[in-house]
Protein backbone atom coordinates (compact mmCIF):
# COMPACT_ATOMS: atom_id res chain seq x y z
CA UNK A 1 0.00 0.00 0.00
CA UNK A 2 1.14 3.23 -1.33
CA UNK A 3 -0.20 6.80 -0.16
CA UNK A 4 -1.23 9.03 -2.92
CA UNK A 5 -1.39 13.10 -1.84
CA UNK A 6 -3.28 15.65 -3.84
CA UNK A 7 -1.87 19.55 -3.39
CA UNK A 8 -3.43 22.54 -3.97
CA UNK A 9 -0.55 23.47 -6.66
CA UNK A 10 2.67 22.96 -5.43
CA UNK A 11 3.28 19.32 -5.55
CA UNK A 12 6.00 19.53 -7.67
CA UNK A 13 7.86 21.94 -5.17
CA UNK A 14 7.04 19.11 -1.71
CA UNK A 15 7.72 16.40 -3.72
CA UNK A 16 11.53 18.24 -4.93
CA UNK A 17 11.60 18.75 -0.98
CA UNK A 18 10.45 15.45 0.23
CA UNK A 19 13.21 13.66 -2.77
CA UNK A 20 15.97 15.80 -1.36
CA UNK A 21 14.48 14.93 2.64
CA UNK A 22 14.38 11.36 2.13
CA UNK A 23 17.67 10.79 0.16
CA UNK A 24 15.21 9.90 -2.98
CA UNK A 25 14.68 10.65 -6.41
CA UNK A 26 11.61 11.71 -8.56
CA UNK A 27 11.16 8.68 -11.07
CA UNK A 28 8.11 10.40 -12.78
CA UNK A 29 6.38 13.59 -13.63
CA UNK A 30 3.43 14.65 -15.60
CA UNK A 31 1.71 18.09 -15.83
CA UNK A 32 -2.18 17.85 -17.07
CA UNK A 33 -0.49 20.34 -20.00
CA UNK A 34 1.77 17.07 -20.67
CA UNK A 35 -1.61 14.69 -20.99
CA UNK A 36 -3.60 13.53 -23.95
CA UNK A 37 -6.27 15.89 -22.15
CA UNK A 38 -4.51 18.95 -22.15
CA UNK A 39 -6.55 21.10 -24.45
CA UNK A 40 -9.72 20.51 -21.82
CA UNK A 41 -7.53 21.69 -19.25
CA UNK A 42 -7.50 25.25 -17.79
CA UNK A 43 -4.31 27.65 -19.12
CA UNK A 44 -3.64 28.19 -15.56
CA UNK A 45 -3.53 24.16 -14.53
CA UNK A 46 -1.22 23.05 -17.71
CA UNK A 47 1.69 23.01 -15.56
CA UNK A 48 -0.15 21.62 -12.49
CA UNK A 49 1.07 18.67 -11.96
CA UNK A 50 -0.83 15.27 -13.11
CA UNK A 51 0.94 12.79 -11.75
CA UNK A 52 4.44 12.19 -9.77
CA UNK A 53 5.99 9.37 -8.25
CA UNK A 54 9.30 9.23 -6.12
CA UNK A 55 11.19 6.40 -4.49
CA UNK A 56 13.26 6.28 -1.31
CA UNK A 57 14.31 3.09 0.27
CA UNK A 58 12.63 0.75 -1.60
CA UNK A 59 8.89 2.72 -1.17
CA UNK A 60 7.45 5.08 -3.38
CA UNK A 61 4.86 7.96 -2.70
CA UNK A 62 2.57 9.37 -5.27
CA UNK A 63 0.74 12.97 -5.39
CA UNK A 64 -0.68 15.09 -7.82
CA UNK A 65 -2.39 18.79 -7.83
CA UNK A 66 -6.01 19.55 -7.91
CA UNK A 67 -8.12 20.99 -10.79
CA UNK A 68 -8.62 24.95 -10.39
CA UNK A 69 -12.20 25.03 -8.48
CA UNK A 70 -11.73 21.69 -6.73
CA UNK A 71 -11.37 22.38 -2.91
CA UNK A 72 -8.48 21.65 -1.37
CA UNK A 73 -9.43 20.97 2.58
CA UNK A 74 -5.65 20.51 3.98
CA UNK A 75 -3.97 17.20 4.92
CA UNK A 76 -6.08 15.09 8.34
CA UNK A 77 -6.20 12.07 9.67
CA UNK A 78 -3.17 10.52 9.05
CA UNK A 79 0.43 10.57 9.58
CA UNK A 80 3.23 9.63 6.76
CA UNK A 81 5.38 7.29 8.72
CA UNK A 82 9.30 6.51 7.93
CA UNK A 83 11.26 3.84 9.35
CA UNK A 84 15.33 4.95 9.84
CA UNK A 85 17.70 2.41 10.74
CA UNK A 86 20.31 4.34 13.45
CA UNK A 87 19.36 7.02 15.37
CA UNK A 88 21.73 9.69 13.73
CA UNK A 89 19.88 8.97 10.01
CA UNK A 90 16.25 9.06 11.90
CA UNK A 91 17.32 12.99 13.18
CA UNK A 92 18.42 13.42 10.05
CA UNK A 93 15.38 12.98 8.58
CA UNK A 94 13.68 14.21 10.78
CA UNK A 95 15.81 17.71 10.75
CA UNK A 96 15.37 17.77 7.06
CA UNK A 97 11.43 17.16 7.01
CA UNK A 98 10.80 20.00 9.61
CA UNK A 99 12.55 22.60 7.89
CA UNK A 100 9.98 25.43 7.63
CA UNK A 101 7.51 23.30 9.39
CA UNK A 102 5.80 23.00 12.96
CA UNK A 103 7.47 20.21 15.28
CA UNK A 104 4.18 18.41 16.90
CA UNK A 105 7.12 15.80 18.90
CA UNK A 106 10.41 16.84 19.31
CA UNK A 107 12.64 13.76 17.71
CA UNK A 108 13.99 11.99 21.24
CA UNK A 109 14.55 8.33 22.55
CA UNK A 110 11.10 6.99 23.81
CA UNK A 111 10.46 3.33 25.08
CA UNK A 112 10.20 1.66 22.15
CA UNK A 113 11.97 3.60 20.07
CA UNK A 114 15.90 4.92 19.91
CA UNK A 115 14.64 7.89 18.02
CA UNK A 116 10.85 9.26 17.08
CA UNK A 117 9.41 12.36 16.59
CA UNK A 118 6.50 14.11 14.74
CA UNK A 119 5.99 16.94 12.81
CA UNK A 120 4.06 18.92 9.83
CA UNK A 121 6.15 19.88 7.23
CA UNK A 122 5.62 23.21 5.30
CA UNK A 123 3.23 22.30 3.01
CA UNK A 124 0.79 20.55 5.52
CA UNK A 125 1.56 17.15 5.53
CA UNK A 126 2.17 14.88 8.74
CA UNK A 127 4.87 12.66 9.39
CA UNK A 128 6.45 10.19 12.42
CA UNK A 129 9.92 9.46 11.89
CA UNK A 130 10.85 6.40 13.94
CA UNK A 131 14.25 4.48 14.28
CA UNK A 132 13.38 1.19 16.22
CA UNK A 133 15.58 -0.64 19.27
Amino acid sequence: MQAYLSFDGNCAEAFAFYAKALCGAITASHTFGQSPMAGNVPKEAQGRIMHIAMQADGMTLFGSDLMPGMPFEGFKGFSLSVQRQGVDVGAAVFKALSEGGQVTMPFAKTFWAEGFGMLVDRFGVPWMVNCEH
